[in-house]
Protein backbone atom coordinates (compact mmCIF):
# COMPACT_ATOMS: atom_id res chain seq x y z
CA UNK A 1 0.00 0.00 0.00
CA UNK A 2 1.53 3.37 -0.96
CA UNK A 3 1.91 5.90 1.84
CA UNK A 4 -0.73 8.56 2.23
CA UNK A 5 0.37 12.04 1.14
CA UNK A 6 0.81 14.45 4.01
CA UNK A 7 -2.27 16.52 4.98
CA UNK A 8 -0.60 19.65 3.59
CA UNK A 9 -1.26 18.37 0.07
CA UNK A 10 -5.00 18.57 0.59
CA UNK A 11 -7.19 21.57 1.28
CA UNK A 12 -10.00 22.16 3.72
CA UNK A 13 -13.13 23.90 2.52
CA UNK A 14 -11.91 27.21 4.01
CA UNK A 15 -8.50 26.81 2.40
CA UNK A 16 -10.19 25.99 -0.90
CA UNK A 17 -12.17 29.23 -0.73
CA UNK A 18 -9.00 31.21 -0.20
CA UNK A 19 -7.31 29.39 -3.08
CA UNK A 20 -10.28 29.83 -5.37
CA UNK A 21 -10.39 33.58 -4.79
CA UNK A 22 -6.64 33.85 -5.46
CA UNK A 23 -6.17 37.62 -5.61
CA UNK A 24 -8.66 38.18 -2.80
CA UNK A 25 -11.51 39.58 -4.90
CA UNK A 26 -14.70 37.75 -5.81
CA UNK A 27 -15.30 37.20 -9.50
CA UNK A 28 -18.67 37.68 -11.10
CA UNK A 29 -21.45 35.30 -10.08
CA UNK A 30 -21.67 32.43 -12.58
CA UNK A 31 -23.94 33.32 -15.51
CA UNK A 32 -27.28 31.61 -15.86
CA UNK A 33 -26.90 28.11 -17.29
CA UNK A 34 -27.88 27.47 -20.89
CA UNK A 35 -29.58 24.32 -22.13
CA UNK A 36 -27.12 21.61 -23.10
CA UNK A 37 -27.25 20.76 -26.80
CA UNK A 38 -28.15 17.24 -27.86
CA UNK A 39 -25.02 15.55 -29.15
CA UNK A 40 -23.58 12.11 -29.73
CA UNK A 41 -21.40 10.86 -26.90
CA UNK A 42 -18.08 9.76 -28.33
CA UNK A 43 -15.95 7.18 -26.51
CA UNK A 44 -13.32 7.01 -25.18
CA UNK A 45 -13.25 10.83 -25.15
CA UNK A 46 -16.47 11.16 -23.14
CA UNK A 47 -15.15 8.76 -20.52
CA UNK A 48 -12.76 11.60 -19.69
CA UNK A 49 -13.16 14.95 -17.97
CA UNK A 50 -15.17 17.91 -19.32
CA UNK A 51 -13.63 20.94 -17.59
CA UNK A 52 -15.72 23.40 -19.60
CA UNK A 53 -18.82 22.18 -17.74
CA UNK A 54 -19.46 23.12 -14.13
CA UNK A 55 -20.08 19.76 -12.44
CA UNK A 56 -18.99 16.18 -13.13
CA UNK A 57 -18.71 12.87 -11.32
CA UNK A 58 -17.57 9.28 -11.84
CA UNK A 59 -19.50 7.03 -9.47
CA UNK A 60 -18.96 3.30 -8.86
CA UNK A 61 -21.08 1.26 -6.48
CA UNK A 62 -21.09 -2.46 -6.03
CA UNK A 63 -21.45 -5.54 -3.87
CA UNK A 64 -19.47 -8.71 -3.28
CA UNK A 65 -19.66 -11.91 -1.26
CA UNK A 66 -16.24 -12.49 0.25
CA UNK A 67 -14.81 -14.02 3.41
CA UNK A 68 -18.18 -15.66 4.04
CA UNK A 69 -20.23 -12.46 4.11
CA UNK A 70 -21.69 -9.64 2.00
CA UNK A 71 -19.99 -6.30 1.38
CA UNK A 72 -20.95 -3.09 -0.35
CA UNK A 73 -18.54 -0.48 -1.65
CA UNK A 74 -18.69 2.96 -3.21
CA UNK A 75 -16.05 5.13 -4.92
CA UNK A 76 -16.92 8.57 -6.29
CA UNK A 77 -14.72 11.25 -7.81
CA UNK A 78 -16.19 14.73 -8.35
CA UNK A 79 -14.89 17.63 -10.41
CA UNK A 80 -16.16 21.19 -9.93
CA UNK A 81 -15.28 24.23 -12.03
CA UNK A 82 -14.44 27.32 -9.96
CA UNK A 83 -16.08 30.23 -11.76
CA UNK A 84 -14.69 32.90 -9.43
CA UNK A 85 -11.15 32.35 -10.75
CA UNK A 86 -11.79 32.15 -14.48
CA UNK A 87 -10.53 35.69 -15.12
CA UNK A 88 -7.51 35.49 -12.80
CA UNK A 89 -4.04 35.11 -14.32
CA UNK A 90 -2.30 33.62 -11.29
CA UNK A 91 -1.06 30.06 -11.73
CA UNK A 92 -2.03 29.49 -8.09
CA UNK A 93 -5.71 30.32 -8.64
CA UNK A 94 -7.75 27.13 -8.33
CA UNK A 95 -9.76 26.65 -11.53
CA UNK A 96 -10.91 23.10 -10.91
CA UNK A 97 -11.58 21.32 -7.62
CA UNK A 98 -11.55 17.56 -7.21
CA UNK A 99 -13.33 15.69 -4.44
CA UNK A 100 -13.56 11.98 -3.67
CA UNK A 101 -15.73 9.85 -1.41
CA UNK A 102 -15.26 6.16 -0.63
CA UNK A 103 -17.15 3.79 1.62
CA UNK A 104 -17.39 0.14 2.60
CA UNK A 105 -20.53 -1.48 4.03
CA UNK A 106 -20.06 -4.48 6.31
CA UNK A 107 -23.50 -6.12 6.01
CA UNK A 108 -22.94 -8.71 8.75
CA UNK A 109 -21.59 -6.12 11.15
CA UNK A 110 -24.20 -3.50 10.17
CA UNK A 111 -21.47 -0.87 9.89
CA UNK A 112 -20.33 1.69 7.33
CA UNK A 113 -16.75 2.94 6.98
CA UNK A 114 -16.10 5.99 4.86
CA UNK A 115 -13.46 8.58 4.00
CA UNK A 116 -13.13 11.65 1.76
CA UNK A 117 -10.59 13.79 -0.03
CA UNK A 118 -10.51 17.28 -1.57
CA UNK A 119 -7.79 19.06 -3.56
CA UNK A 120 -7.47 21.64 -6.28
CA UNK A 121 -6.34 20.31 -9.65
CA UNK A 122 -2.73 20.74 -10.66
CA UNK A 123 0.71 20.87 -9.07
CA UNK A 124 0.97 17.09 -9.29
CA UNK A 125 -1.59 16.71 -6.50
CA UNK A 126 -4.84 16.05 -8.35
CA UNK A 127 -5.94 15.71 -11.94
CA UNK A 128 -8.77 14.58 -14.21
CA UNK A 129 -7.66 13.71 -17.72
CA UNK A 130 -9.79 14.64 -20.70
CA UNK A 131 -8.89 11.80 -23.09
CA UNK A 132 -10.28 8.96 -20.94
CA UNK A 133 -11.18 8.20 -17.33
CA UNK A 134 -8.05 8.92 -15.29
CA UNK A 135 -8.83 10.89 -12.17
CA UNK A 136 -6.81 11.01 -8.99
CA UNK A 137 -6.32 12.89 -5.75
CA UNK A 138 -2.97 12.04 -4.21
CA UNK A 139 -2.83 8.25 -3.92
CA UNK A 140 -6.56 7.80 -4.61
CA UNK A 141 -7.24 7.00 -8.27
CA UNK A 142 -9.77 5.70 -10.78
CA UNK A 143 -8.37 4.80 -14.19
CA UNK A 144 -9.91 3.18 -17.25
CA UNK A 145 -8.07 1.18 -19.90
CA UNK A 146 -9.42 -0.12 -23.19
CA UNK A 147 -10.05 -3.86 -23.52
CA UNK A 148 -11.82 -6.24 -25.89
CA UNK A 149 -14.59 -6.78 -23.30
CA UNK A 150 -18.17 -5.97 -24.27
CA UNK A 151 -18.36 -2.28 -23.49
CA UNK A 152 -14.64 -2.03 -24.11
CA UNK A 153 -13.06 -1.26 -20.78
CA UNK A 154 -11.60 -2.07 -17.38
CA UNK A 155 -11.69 0.39 -14.49
CA UNK A 156 -9.15 0.17 -11.68
CA UNK A 157 -9.84 1.89 -8.36
CA UNK A 158 -7.07 2.23 -5.79
CA UNK A 159 -8.29 3.86 -2.59
CA UNK A 160 -5.93 3.65 0.42
CA UNK A 161 -8.37 5.31 2.82
CA UNK A 162 -7.91 5.79 6.55
CA UNK A 163 -10.17 3.04 7.99
CA UNK A 164 -9.99 0.72 4.95
CA UNK A 165 -8.38 0.21 1.57
CA UNK A 166 -9.87 -0.75 -1.80
CA UNK A 167 -7.89 -2.21 -4.70
CA UNK A 168 -10.55 -3.21 -7.21
CA UNK A 169 -10.91 -3.90 -10.91
CA UNK A 170 -14.19 -3.57 -12.80
CA UNK A 171 -14.58 -5.18 -16.23
CA UNK A 172 -17.37 -4.08 -18.54
CA UNK A 173 -19.66 -6.88 -19.70
CA UNK A 174 -22.25 -4.85 -21.64
CA UNK A 175 -22.48 -1.76 -23.82
CA UNK A 176 -23.11 1.45 -21.87
CA UNK A 177 -26.63 2.68 -21.21
CA UNK A 178 -27.17 6.18 -22.62
CA UNK A 179 -29.60 7.68 -20.13
CA UNK A 180 -32.39 10.02 -21.17
CA UNK A 181 -32.43 10.83 -24.87
CA UNK A 182 -29.26 9.24 -26.21
CA UNK A 183 -27.25 10.45 -23.24
CA UNK A 184 -28.93 13.81 -22.62
CA UNK A 185 -30.83 13.31 -19.36
CA UNK A 186 -33.37 15.88 -18.17
CA UNK A 187 -33.33 16.70 -14.45
CA UNK A 188 -36.19 19.19 -14.30
CA UNK A 189 -39.02 20.90 -16.19
CA UNK A 190 -36.69 23.45 -17.81
CA UNK A 191 -34.29 22.36 -20.58
CA UNK A 192 -31.21 23.82 -18.86
CA UNK A 193 -31.72 21.32 -15.99
CA UNK A 194 -30.02 18.43 -17.71
CA UNK A 195 -26.83 16.44 -17.86
CA UNK A 196 -24.92 14.20 -20.20
CA UNK A 197 -25.26 10.85 -18.47
CA UNK A 198 -24.40 7.24 -19.20
CA UNK A 199 -24.17 4.11 -17.05
CA UNK A 200 -22.06 0.96 -17.15
CA UNK A 201 -24.12 -1.75 -15.40
CA UNK A 202 -23.18 -5.35 -14.62
CA UNK A 203 -19.48 -4.71 -14.13
CA UNK A 204 -17.51 -7.82 -13.12
CA UNK A 205 -15.55 -7.18 -9.93
CA UNK A 206 -12.31 -8.58 -8.57
CA UNK A 207 -9.65 -7.35 -6.20
CA UNK A 208 -9.30 -6.83 -2.46
CA UNK A 209 -10.85 -4.96 0.46
CA UNK A 210 -8.49 -4.37 3.38
CA UNK A 211 -9.70 -3.36 6.83
CA UNK A 212 -8.97 -4.09 10.49
CA UNK A 213 -5.61 -5.60 9.67
CA UNK A 214 -6.91 -8.17 7.18
CA UNK A 215 -7.11 -8.32 3.40
CA UNK A 216 -10.27 -9.82 1.90
CA UNK A 217 -10.09 -11.16 -1.65
CA UNK A 218 -13.10 -10.83 -3.95
CA UNK A 219 -13.35 -14.00 -5.97
CA UNK A 220 -13.14 -13.77 -9.79
CA UNK A 221 -16.40 -14.09 -11.75
CA UNK A 222 -17.80 -17.60 -11.90
CA UNK A 223 -16.35 -18.69 -8.56
CA UNK A 224 -18.78 -20.54 -6.29
CA UNK A 225 -19.51 -19.44 -2.74
CA UNK A 226 -22.12 -16.72 -2.96
CA UNK A 227 -23.70 -14.14 -5.25
CA UNK A 228 -21.43 -12.92 -8.03
CA UNK A 229 -19.73 -9.60 -7.32
CA UNK A 230 -21.23 -6.85 -9.46
CA UNK A 231 -20.78 -3.11 -9.78
CA UNK A 232 -22.37 -0.15 -11.52
CA UNK A 233 -20.70 2.98 -12.89
CA UNK A 234 -22.36 6.32 -13.59
CA UNK A 235 -20.59 9.17 -15.34
CA UNK A 236 -22.47 12.46 -15.42
CA UNK A 237 -21.44 15.98 -16.45
CA UNK A 238 -23.51 19.15 -16.64
CA UNK A 239 -23.72 22.90 -16.38
CA UNK A 240 -26.76 22.88 -14.06
CA UNK A 241 -28.80 20.11 -12.45
CA UNK A 242 -31.07 21.56 -9.82
CA UNK A 243 -34.32 23.42 -10.37
CA UNK A 244 -34.79 26.21 -7.76
CA UNK A 245 -37.63 24.21 -6.17
CA UNK A 246 -35.57 21.01 -5.88
CA UNK A 247 -33.94 20.21 -2.53
CA UNK A 248 -32.47 16.82 -3.43
CA UNK A 249 -33.04 13.53 -5.17
CA UNK A 250 -33.81 9.85 -4.64
CA UNK A 251 -31.94 7.50 -7.01
CA UNK A 252 -31.38 3.79 -7.60
CA UNK A 253 -29.00 1.93 -9.89
CA UNK A 254 -29.77 -1.79 -9.75
CA UNK A 255 -28.09 -4.79 -11.38
CA UNK A 256 -30.73 -7.46 -11.96
CA UNK A 257 -29.82 -11.10 -11.36
CA UNK A 258 -30.59 -12.06 -14.96
CA UNK A 259 -28.25 -9.45 -16.46
CA UNK A 260 -30.69 -6.56 -16.65
CA UNK A 261 -30.35 -3.03 -15.32
CA UNK A 262 -32.82 -0.63 -13.71
CA UNK A 263 -32.29 3.10 -13.15
CA UNK A 264 -34.89 5.29 -11.45
CA UNK A 265 -34.58 8.72 -9.91
CA UNK A 266 -36.64 11.72 -8.97
CA UNK A 267 -35.90 15.35 -8.06
CA UNK A 268 -37.85 16.26 -4.94
CA UNK A 269 -39.44 19.45 -3.62
CA UNK A 270 -39.21 20.49 0.04
CA UNK A 271 -42.69 19.09 0.75
CA UNK A 272 -41.63 15.67 -0.56
CA UNK A 273 -43.49 15.86 -3.85
CA UNK A 274 -41.86 14.87 -7.12
CA UNK A 275 -40.61 17.70 -9.31
CA UNK A 276 -39.17 15.48 -12.03
CA UNK A 277 -38.59 11.76 -12.50
CA UNK A 278 -36.80 9.60 -15.01
CA UNK A 279 -35.19 6.22 -15.46
CA UNK A 280 -34.48 3.33 -17.76
CA UNK A 281 -34.76 -0.43 -17.96
CA UNK A 282 -32.79 -2.92 -20.01
CA UNK A 283 -33.63 -6.61 -19.65
CA UNK A 284 -30.17 -7.74 -20.76
CA UNK A 285 -27.04 -6.77 -22.64
CA UNK A 286 -28.64 -7.07 -26.08
CA UNK A 287 -32.19 -6.05 -25.15
CA UNK A 288 -33.74 -2.77 -26.25
CA UNK A 289 -33.44 0.09 -23.78
CA UNK A 290 -36.71 1.38 -22.34
CA UNK A 291 -36.48 5.02 -21.19
CA UNK A 292 -39.12 6.62 -18.99
CA UNK A 293 -39.27 10.30 -18.19
CA UNK A 294 -41.42 12.84 -16.31
CA UNK A 295 -43.15 12.41 -12.99
CA UNK A 296 -46.43 11.06 -14.41
CA UNK A 297 -44.67 7.90 -15.62
CA UNK A 298 -43.31 6.93 -12.20
CA UNK A 299 -44.23 6.70 -8.54
CA UNK A 300 -41.99 6.81 -5.46
CA UNK A 301 -43.60 5.68 -2.19
CA UNK A 302 -41.56 5.46 1.06
CA UNK A 303 -42.20 2.23 2.97
CA UNK A 304 -39.84 2.50 5.93
CA UNK A 305 -37.74 5.22 7.58
CA UNK A 306 -34.57 5.31 9.67
CA UNK A 307 -33.36 8.23 11.79
CA UNK A 308 -29.65 8.92 12.13
CA UNK A 309 -28.48 9.02 15.77
CA UNK A 310 -25.68 11.41 14.73
CA UNK A 311 -27.48 14.07 12.71
CA UNK A 312 -31.15 13.45 13.56
CA UNK A 313 -31.93 13.17 9.84
CA UNK A 314 -34.85 10.92 8.91
CA UNK A 315 -34.30 8.91 5.71
CA UNK A 316 -36.73 6.70 3.77
CA UNK A 317 -34.60 3.54 3.47
CA UNK A 318 -37.23 1.34 1.81
CA UNK A 319 -39.35 2.26 -1.21
CA UNK A 320 -41.99 1.08 -3.61
CA UNK A 321 -41.09 2.38 -7.06
CA UNK A 322 -43.60 2.19 -9.90
CA UNK A 323 -42.19 2.40 -13.41
CA UNK A 324 -43.45 1.63 -16.91
CA UNK A 325 -41.25 -1.50 -16.67
CA UNK A 326 -43.08 -2.72 -13.56
CA UNK A 327 -43.41 -2.25 -9.81
CA UNK A 328 -40.36 -2.81 -7.61
CA UNK A 329 -39.43 -2.55 -3.96
CA UNK A 330 -36.05 -1.39 -2.70
CA UNK A 331 -34.88 -2.10 0.86
CA UNK A 332 -31.60 -1.17 2.54
CA UNK A 333 -29.49 -4.11 3.67
CA UNK A 334 -28.06 -1.90 6.43
CA UNK A 335 -30.03 1.08 7.73
CA UNK A 336 -27.05 3.14 8.89
CA UNK A 337 -25.35 4.07 5.62
CA UNK A 338 -25.28 7.83 6.15
CA UNK A 339 -22.25 9.73 4.84
CA UNK A 340 -21.14 13.03 6.32
CA UNK A 341 -19.09 14.80 3.64
CA UNK A 342 -18.96 18.21 5.27
CA UNK A 343 -15.18 17.95 5.01
CA UNK A 344 -15.33 17.95 1.19
CA UNK A 345 -18.53 18.50 -0.80
CA UNK A 346 -20.37 19.85 2.24
CA UNK A 347 -23.36 17.52 2.10
CA UNK A 348 -24.79 14.95 4.49
CA UNK A 349 -26.56 12.20 2.57
CA UNK A 350 -27.52 8.53 2.64
CA UNK A 351 -26.09 6.08 0.15
CA UNK A 352 -26.13 2.37 0.59
CA UNK A 353 -26.32 -1.21 -0.57
CA UNK A 354 -29.91 -2.35 -1.06
CA UNK A 355 -31.87 -5.30 -2.37
CA UNK A 356 -34.36 -5.05 -5.24
CA UNK A 357 -37.58 -7.08 -5.19
CA UNK A 358 -40.32 -7.49 -7.77
CA UNK A 359 -44.03 -6.96 -7.15
CA UNK A 360 -44.36 -10.45 -5.61
CA UNK A 361 -41.59 -9.77 -3.10
CA UNK A 362 -39.04 -11.98 -4.84
CA UNK A 363 -35.46 -10.72 -4.77
CA UNK A 364 -34.38 -9.89 -8.33
CA UNK A 365 -31.22 -7.82 -7.91
CA UNK A 366 -28.96 -5.61 -5.86
CA UNK A 367 -27.56 -2.15 -6.15
CA UNK A 368 -27.36 1.22 -4.46
CA UNK A 369 -29.96 3.67 -3.19
CA UNK A 370 -28.94 7.32 -2.85
CA UNK A 371 -30.92 9.90 -0.84
CA UNK A 372 -29.88 13.57 -0.84
CA UNK A 373 -31.43 16.75 0.53
CA UNK A 374 -32.90 15.24 3.71
CA UNK A 375 -30.33 16.85 6.03
CA UNK A 376 -30.67 20.18 4.22
CA UNK A 377 -31.28 21.41 0.70
CA UNK A 378 -28.60 20.30 -1.75
CA UNK A 379 -27.06 22.94 -3.98
CA UNK A 380 -25.04 22.17 -7.12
Amino acid sequence: MPPRPPPSLFVTRRAWLAAALGAGAFGAWPPAAQALPARTLVFPRDHGSHPDLRTEWWYITGHAHADGQDWGFQVTFFRSRVDETRTLRSAFAARQLLFAHAAVTDVRGHTLLHDQRIARAGFGIAQADEADTAVRIGDWSLVREATTNPGGGRYTARIPAGPFSLDLQFDTTQPPILQGRQGLSRKGPQPEQASYYYSQPQLDVRGTIALAGRRIAIAPPGTAGGPAARAWLDHEFSEALMHPEAVGWDWIGMNLDGGGALTAFRLRRRDGSTLWASGSFRAGATAALQVFEQAEAMGFTPLRHWTSPRTGTRYPVAWRIDTPAGRFEVDALVDDQELDSRGSTGAIYWEGLSVLRDASGQGVGRGYLELTGYAGALRL
